[in-house]
């Protein structure tokens, strides 16, 4: 499984981006992905899940309402829009593949090590 993911950049607060992740695997639907994100000495962050093939998906409270996470299966793709951005949303933001141990909407796939797949990250700079 590879995992490229692009979109990044530097925006003004309030300003939006959308991330995109294209994933090349042999059977997309077996996989949950996640956004995550890490500044210099914190620990990568879970920001947003979908599961490719039955569309739940999960995001954390920093970032309801502002972000929304979003997939086409047809071009192997996993979007992450980001609306009204905050100088807090800044850092480096990876995108990665897992196999659910079961559902989303039970809580899988909010913490990094529940992820095998990573792809190679995109900065994401707010700042005025």
């Amino acid at each position: 499984v590879q995992l490229q993911a692009s979109g990044g950049g530097l925006v003004q607060p309030g300003s939006s981006l959308r991330l995109s992740c294209v994933i090349s695997a042999r059977t997309l639907d077996y996989y949950g992905i996640g956004w995550f994100r890490q500044v210099p000495g914190k620990e990568r962050e879970g920001v947003a899940g979908i599961s490719m093939r039955l569309g739940h998906t999960w995001s954390a409270d920093s970032v309801k309402g502002r972000f929304t996470i979003s997939k086409d299966n047809a071009k192997s793709t996993v979007y992450l829009q980001m609306n009204s951005l905050k100088s807090e949303d800044t850092g480096v933001y990876y995108c990665a593949a897992g196999v659910p141990t079961h559902s989303i909407t039970t809580g899988w796939g909010t913490t990094f090590r529940e992820y095998d797949y990573w792809g190679q990250g995109t900065q994401v700079t707010v700042s005025s």
